[in-house]
């Protein structure tokens, strides 16, 4: 049975280009909504994000207007229905109501129409199966409103049809529990994930890392995890072995520290214990270069910034930079615990804060004036001096300098018979 609600206190609804588009939409005969996430976060008064909009419109029809009215537009999705408008520099999907006619994993064969029932019902959950017309009425077909208002992530349907339709939501399933959901899980929807994690193994790498990242930082990340650990759902994921118990002390860090939720920091927590997973989650999740970067420093020896001295600690943000070794004692801190020595870690992990990392004061300059030309032995001569200038603990007087660079040239020419 449909349902109807208003929604107050949406600007962009009104005014602005989201309302440009809509009115040009809602002409001769045709009708166009919000729908999906926009709705769902402006009823729980977050910020609309992403702004979609379904169309009784056809897509040529959608890229007429469009261009009557000077809207850029770009056929993104055209065999589904979508284009993309661009009004005031911000993009719009915009797509004609359909309904699946044929559906296979994220393929679908999509018929056209006019029905926003038949068009909500294809949707995945029911707090995304509400629209809202340009007028501030909320239309809901699917009984998102009443889990809306419980905090709870529903299948629209038959949950095991909705994901043999695609995969991905499963993951989708977790996510949105962790970003919107309050108390246990759906038990129909965890249960036909479970039922469905086989489906897994023919997603995309790609779109796996995205859902993964995205569920990581949202607010309740943890007890999703949990469940999925519990319903087998992590292994064909992360390929690897997972430790929810470090996750939630870094969760827990991050919050203590009062620093924005990281998803990398939160996989490394949940999935990297040394260098090689940092590799093989890159593999298996097709992570960026950067990504898989920071992870495998986050593993490297981790285990060796407990129980570190001033001078040592120095030593090692010196070497490794201030993003890379907050990174690891992050890490680090995690896998101790919060009850391990919390000064400690805290006192480490502000190093940065309290030390800014000196620059090594010797230069090519110096040893060409002891005579070294350049080549291979002047780079070799300075990764000593910069060594013994670790050493002697960041030494910046000009006589200390002269000693450490001519006792590193004599000991250089020494061993190289020079």
């Amino acid at each position: 049975m449909s349902e109807t609600a208003t929604l107050h206190d949406a600007p962009w609804l009104t005014s602005g280009p989201a309302a440009r588009v809509l009115a040009l939409l809602n002409a001769d005969g045709e009708e166009a909504r919000v729908v999906g996430g926009a709705v769902r976060n402006a009823l729980l008064g977050l910020p609309p994000g992403d702004i979609d909009i379904a169309t009784t419109a056809l897509p040529d029809d959608v890229v007429r207007r469009a261009t009557a009215a000077r809207i850029k537009s770009v056929p993104t999705g055209i065999a589904h229905g979508t284009v993309t408008l661009v009004a005031n520099g911000q993009p719009f999907e915009v797509t004609t109501l359909r309904e699946d006619v044929e559906t296979f994993g994220r393929k679908a064969t999509v018929a056209f129409g006019r029905d926003w029932v038949r068009d909500a019902e294809r949707r995945d959950f029911t707090i995304n199966g509400l629209s809202v017309d340009a007028g501030g009425m909320v239309h809901d077909h699917v009984g998102g409103l009443a889990d809306l208002a419980r905090r709870r992530v529903r299948f629209i349907g038959d949950p095991d049809r909705r994901i043999a339709e695609d995969y991905l939501r499963i993951l989708r399933f977790f996510r949105f529990h962790a970003a919107y959901g309050v108390g246990a899980l759906d038990r129909d929807g965890y249960l036909a994930c479970i039922r469905g994690r086989a489906g897994l193994s023919v997603l995309s790498s790609e779109r796996v890392g995205m859902e993964l990242r995205k569920l990581l930082v949202a607010e309740n990340a943890l007890e999703s995890v949990v469940a999925m650990r519990d319903g087998g759902l992590l292994l064909p994921i992360l390929i690897g072995v997972a430790y929810p118990a470090t996750l939630a002390a870094m969760i827990a860090i991050e919050r203590l520290r009062g620093v924005e939720p990281s998803a990398m920091l939160r996989l490394g927590a949940l999935a990297v214990a040394v260098t090689e997973d940092a590799r093989r989650l890159g593999a298996r999740l097709r992570l960026a270069n950067a990504e898989i970067r920071m992870l495998d420093s986050m593993g490297h020896r981790w285990w060796r910034l407990a129980g570190m001295d001033e001078a040592t600690a120095q030593k090692r943000l010196y070497r490794l930079g201030e993003a890379r070794f907050r990174d690891r004692v992050m890490l680090a801190w995690a896998r101790a615990g919060l009850g391990a020595d919390p000064a400690y870690w805290q006192w480490l992990v502000s190093l940065p804060d309290r030390w800014p990392i000196p620059t090594f004061p010797l230069k090519a300059a110096d040893f060409i004036a002891r005579g070294f030309a350049e080549g291979p032995a002047l780079g070799h001569v300075l990764s000593l001096a910069e060594d013994a200038w670790l050493a002697a603990g960041f030494p910046n007087g000009a006589d200390a300098l002269d000693v450490i660079a001519d006792q590193t040239a004599a000991r250089f020419a020494r061993d190289h018979k020079l």
